[in-house]
């Protein structure tokens, strides 16, 4: 199925247009390819109003195309203009622009007038716009005298500018003669006619050099107004006073504007105080997106101004007395703009079609035509036209009716011409677009296919995928007029090629593209928002996916420009960083991957945060006595908030470069008011604190001195103590400099006893911190005071404190002592109170002294250590904790005050009771057996009494870690040795002992042993160790079975020990020993070790020799080879005895004592012992390789020789 385009009947115009006009425009929207006759059609010319500069040539633009190409003519002011007969004027070649030469002679105001370009060919003429040709102007201002303006404060004032008509109008500003632009307000502005306005003046509005200046842009010229002189007097006070308007006059006024244009509407209005200008449509709203407030809302702007925006506009000027009102209402007029502009008309022979002409305007413009430049009413008849208003309509159209016509719009504000020709050809189609074009696009994006075509009649465009044709399926696909196939979502299969053919009555045209669809490039990494301090590193991360046969180009972009030329600025693949970041590099940086089919972006931004900056501008002003005000201006909080604002200040009279804190403010504060103190010369600093911590100080404040007054505070910490029994010393903490409040500091200290009715003793003293009064009663309450006073005056009264005389030791000790014992380890103590009197100070409280008595032996060998418990205040009664059971204690007790302790109380003895001994202080076994167990111990090292007994607990563990049941045995006090008999063996016990008083039982050891397995039943096996080596690995043991292991060296057991392998885990395995082949393989390997044995056996009775030694030495390794003794016999280990009854493993710390050691050694290869004595050697893998010899005597091991083989089935059996 293939597609066609077909006219669509949405875009018919009104009823009485028939559906030929419909084909006119499609056939007009097509492109005449420039090889076919066709009529002139203008392409450029200068704008209607075409202002020009004096200085340089005039240049009037006209060019055109057209079959054959077109010739041009001008017409200057209605008339025609010979170009020939002006040597200044030429026309550039294959063009109709002209170039006008006045740079060499010639005066531009010659050439003023109204310009009309004609393109002309065989087929018509075009004509251009009336182009209206003016130089630019720029006079100068007329020579006036100006008078200088003399004004009261608070009067208004207008200074008028009226600058000289220029072409184009001026741009009006005003400055001062160091063209420094003057600053303008809400009070003082300048005006859309350039005027400047004051609504009232102040006193700085003084000056003589008030210039209006106009900028005339087209010729880069500023002419400057002589300047205007203003003195503003100054008014004791200026009356307030209403608004009234400057500008406009009156209650009302009429504005007109054209549509499309800026409507300015302007109210300046004069008042004290200044008022304030608001803005109203009366009739409606203002367009939100149009309207504009400008020169401090004195004037509201609207673009792009439309009929819709006509009516009554209010500003109203207000102030606190008042408010006054303004209507301007406002017309939009319009010159013509187009609502359906005529087109190109290609028709072939015979056919029908018609031209539009159709715009509108306020008021509504006139429609006239003309034919090739001619009114239409003069043009030669054609019986295919008929004129029907604004359209033109044609039928059965033959060669002659190919011409250019011209649509003419115009009324009172302006005119709109068009050219549009009619071209009668007969073509058969052709496709303009070039064959085997390749499309690249992005998957779910548009796919456009070109097809450009031509022809006349208007051919129809069908389009076909692949080779075959197959069918285009109309809801996926979109054709458009112009012949385009659009694909509105491409998919990977839409890949492939595709065909449009063009068709009409004279013929055919196809032409084939091809179409590829490819992977969109995505950003699958993104930069990410940053927010850095100043001089750190930052990196922004952009990863990029795009298709493989695209090559893509990453760029990085700063602020939608290229990123500054630094070297801290690093870009590779997929990253940007940037080193010692500055606050200029702060903004936002955008990652754009691009291939020659699309681009994306990514953009991330970057903040470049610090501490701020420090405060600047301090300023000092409302100097009171006690406060000043201090304003400051802040420094850039680079991009962190200023949170708060820190002062600080320094006294330079007395604390010269110590800066101390004053106060803190809101960081959005910038004005304090401080409280000062009485003489100090004041300088002040501030800083500023965001976030990220705290600016430099700001620079210095100036000084300010405060007048001295009388102190406004009294020393503080005041005391009185005596240092000595006959005097009362008086403290302070003195005033410093900064609270002195003036010269001269001192004190005035006064004293008085509290309970006598003595008068105030008073001394003045300098600026100290101390003074003493002598002779004094001990002890003795005195009321005190101090007072600062300087060269002004006095300080306000003080407080008075209490203080006293010097103390002296107590002079009595307390009676009554008794003690309470409450148990063995704590006793009560009781004494009544010393007098107060006889105390002779301030009470601490009370010291009791204690100490146990130590037998003759313990006393000669140390002296005797006396513990010392102090009780507070006055209580009469304390706990003595922490005695010994026991024992036999003495003690006294002292009253204590600020001087020292008093005498002691007679010494009270007493006795502790007994107490329940501690643990016996060792536990172990010793002698282990078949049956039995020695248990050895040491009595308790406290026993706190008379020890009666032990007690002896004990009962077996199980190899499941359960408890049997538990025998209790009594042992007399005066044991420290313990058997056991009939005892289970291979089986693990566990024992408790402990030690009795009368006072009851004390604490318990504990400890684990194992009764020795059944020596009888199982065969010692042995293992040659290295001496080098530090433990030994035992392999080939049962899970579960108790063993007893021995360390000896030649036939002597120097340790001996008892361990238990670990439980086995659970296995469904077959055992091994049970499987037929292994009984096989091990009859085998018997054999063959038997075949081995009997060669060497009958070698040796040959005489020959088994060369063991040899074969050592020449594979020796130090880490595997046995260590010989001084005497050259070999270290062994005796082999330990399994029972398979008991499969407890020990626990740490509860391995049987035992008078003999386990040494653990470092290698698992050795020698083995077998039998009676004889030894053998294997290798690693197992193998043979020992000779046997008797172990009668101490020989070298190289000589050992026996009489005996034992059996190799026994040698075997006997190795695991």
């Amino acid at each position: 199925m293939q597609l066609k385009i077909m006219p669509k009947k949405k875009r018919l115009s009104a009823g009485r247009v028939p559906l030929i006009l419909f084909l006119c425009q499609m056939i007009s929207a097509l492109e005449v390819p420039l090889d076919l006759v066709q009529p002139p059609t203008i392409t450029q010319q200068s704008p209607k109003d075409y202002i020009i500069d004096p200085r340089e040539n005039i240049v009037i633009q006209c060019e055109a195309k057209g079959k054959p190409p077109p010739s041009f003519s001008w017409t200057r002011n209605g008339t025609h203009f010979d170009i020939d007969k002006d040597l200044l004027v030429t026309m550039k070649p294959d063009s109709g622009t002209l170039i006008i030469n006045i740079m060499s002679e010639g005066k531009v105001e010659t050439y003023e007038g109204v310009y009309q370009c004609t393109a002309r060919n065989e087929r018509g003429a075009a004509i251009s716009n009336n182009i209206v040709v003016r130089p630019s102007r720029s006079p100068l201002w007329t020579k006036e005298k100006l008078e200088p303006i003399t004004l009261r404060n608070g009067q208004p004032l207008v200074l008028p500018c009226r600058p000289p008509v220029g072409l184009p109008s001026p741009i009006i500003f005003w400055m001062d003669n160091s063209f420094q632009r003057l600053p303008q307000s809400e009070r003082v502005s300048q005006g859309l006619n350039g005027d400047l306005y004051f609504s009232n003046v102040l006193p700085e509005d003084t000056r003589e050099d008030y210039i209006c200046y106009a900028r005339f842009n087209h010729t880069q010229t500023i002419q400057q107004k002589q300047p205007i002189s203003v003195k503003v007097i100054s008014a004791k006070s200026s009356r307030e006073r209403p608004p009234t308007f400057l500008t406009p006059e009156g209650n009302a006024s009429n504005k007109e504007e054209l549509r499309g244009n800026v409507l300015s509407l302007e109210c300046i209005a004069e008042g004290l105080p200044t008022p304030i200008i608001y803005w109203i449509k009366e009739d409606g709203t203002l367009p939100i997106n149009r309207t504009f407030y400008r020169n401090f809302q004195k004037t509201l702007q609207i673009i792009q101004v439309s009929e819709a925006d006509s009516g009554n506009y209010q500003c109203i000027a207000k102030n606190a007395l008042g408010a006054i009102y303004h209507t301007i209402s406002v017309t939009v007029k319009a010159a013509p703009y187009w609502i359906m502009a005529p087109q190109n008309l290609v028709l072939s022979p015979g056919e029908d079609g018609a031209l539009i002409c159709r715009a509108n305007g306020i008021p509504k413009p006139r429609i006239s035509w003309l034919l090739n430049g001619v009114p239409i009413e003069i043009a030669p008849d054609d019986p295919s036209r008929k004129i029907d208003g604004d359209t033109i309509i044609f039928s059965n159209v033959q060669e002659r009716s190919s011409a250019v016509y011209q649509c003419n719009a115009s009324n009172e504000y302006g005119y709109l011409l068009a050219n549009a020709f009619v071209n009668v050809l007969a073509e058969p189609p052709r496709i303009l677009t070039s064959a085997n074009t390749l499309y690249q696009v992005i998957a779910n994006r548009p796919a456009l296919l070109d097809c450009a075509f031509f022809g006349s009649p208007l051919p129809t465009i069908e389009w076909f995928k692949g080779a075959k044709g197959s069918a285009l399926r109309e809801d996926i696909y979109v054709l458009h007029e112009n012949g385009t196939l659009e694909i509105p979502v491409a998919q990977k299969d839409s890949t492939g090629s595709y065909t449009c053919v063009a068709r009409n009555k004279l013929g055919m045209a196809k032409n084939e593209v091809r179409l590829e669809i490819k992977d969109p490039t995505r950003i699958i990494k993104q930069p990410e928002y940053a927010i850095v301090q100043r001089g750190s590193t930052v990196s922004f991360e952009c990863r990029v996916k795009h298709d493989h046969t695209l090559i893509p180009t990453v760029t990085w972009l700063k602020d939608n420009g290229e990123l500054p030329n630094d070297g801290r600025f690093t870009v590779d693949k997929d990253h940007l960083v940037i080193a010692d970041v500055s606050d200029d590099d702060g903004g936002t940086y955008t990652c754009v991957a691009n291939t020659t089919l699309d681009n994306v972006s990514a953009s991330a931004v970057l903040s470049v945060v610090d501490v701020p900056n420090p405060p600047f501008d301090l300023e000092l002003t409302d100097q009171l006595d006690k406060s000043v005000q201090l304003s400051w201006t802040p420094g850039d909080d680079n991009n962190s908030p200023i949170t708060k604002f820190i002062i600080e200040y320094e006294d330079a009279m007395h604390e010269a470069g110590l800066w101390h804190h004053q106060t803190e403010v809101p960081g959005t504060q910038t004005t304090a008011q401080l409280k000062l103190s009485p003489y100090v010369n004041y300088s002040f600093r501030v800083m500023a604190e965001n976030s990220l911590g705290r600016s430099l100080p700001s620079e210095v404040s100036e000084q300010y001195l405060t007048k001295a007054a009388e102190p406004d505070k009294n020393p503080t910490t005041v005391e009185g103590l005596g240092s000595e029994p006959d005097n009362l010393v008086i403290t302070w903490k003195p005033l410093n400099g900064f609270e002195s409040n003036g010269p001269g500091l001192q004190y005035k200290v006064s004293w008085r006893q509290k309970d006598g009715d003595d008068e105030w003793t008073s001394v003045v003293v300098a600026n100290v911190s101390k003074y003493i009064v002598s002779g004094t009663p001990t002890f003795v309450p005195y009321l005190i005071k101090v007072q600062a006073l300087n060269d002004v005056g006095f300080a306000p009264e003080p407080p008075v404190v209490m203080g006293h005389s010097g103390e002296d030791l107590p002079m009595v000790a307390p009676g009554n002592v008794h003690v309470n014992v409450v148990n063995s380890t704590l006793a009560e103590v009781r004494w009544d109170p010393v007098p107060l009197k006889s105390i002779r100070g301030h009470l601490q409280g009370y010291r009791i002294y204690y100490w146990k008595a130590q037998n003759s032996s313990k006393r000669n060998r140390r002296h005797i250590e006396k513990k010392i418990l102090t009780f507070q205040g006055s209580k009469t009664h304390g706990m003595l904790p922490g005695l010994e059971p026991f024992s036999h204690y003495t003690l006294n007790v002292r009253v204590v005050n600020g001087k020292g302790e008093g005498p002691a109380s007679p010494d009270r003895v007493f006795n502790t009771p007994e107490g329940v001994p501690s643990a016996p202080s060792s536990l172990k076994i010793v002698n282990p057996t078949l049956d039995s167990l020695t248990l050895e111990w040491d009595p308790p090292s406290h026993p706190n009494g008379i020890l009666t007994e032990y007690t002896l607990k004990y009962q077996p563990i199980n190899s499941t870690h359960e408890l049997g049941p538990l025998v209790d045995l009594k042992i007399p006090a005066n044991k420290t040795r313990w058997t056991l008999k009939n005892l289970n063996f291979s089986t693990r016990y566990k024992f408790y002992l402990y030690a009795q008083t009368s006072a009851g039982s004390g604490s318990q050891i504990t400890e684990e042993a194992v009764t020795t397995v059944n020596e009888g039943k199982e065969e010692w096996r042995k293992e040659i160790v290295n001496d080098s080596q530090s433990f030994f690995g035992l392999k080939g043991l049962m899970p579960g079975t108790a063993y007893k292991v021995r360390e000896g060296d030649s036939g002597f057991v120097s340790a001996e020990d008892v361990f238990e392998t670990g439980l086995a885990m659970a296995s469904r395995q077959v055992d091994i020993a049970t499987q037929g082949w292994f009984i096989g393989l091990m009859c085998a390997v018997a054999l063959l070790i038997l075949i081995l044995l009997i060669v060497c056996f009958i070698r040796r009775n040959k005489g020959g020799k088994y060369p063991v030694k040899e074969k050592e030495d020449a594979h020796a390794d130090p880490e595997i080879q046995p260590m010989k003794e001084d005497d050259g016999t070999f270290g062994e280990y005796r082999f330990l005895e399994s029972d398979a009854e008991d499969h407890k493993p020990l626990k740490k710390g509860s391995r049987t004592p035992s008078d003999r050691t386990v040494k653990k050694e470092d290698s698992d290869d050795s020698l083995v012992d077998y039998g009676e004595g004889v030894n053998g050697q294997f290798n690693e893998d197992g193998s043979f390789i020992g000779q046997y010899s008797g172990k009668k005597e101490k020989e070298p091991a190289e000589g050992n020789e026996s009489s005996e083989a034992p059996s190799p089935v026994n040698a075997m059996n006997s190795f695991v």
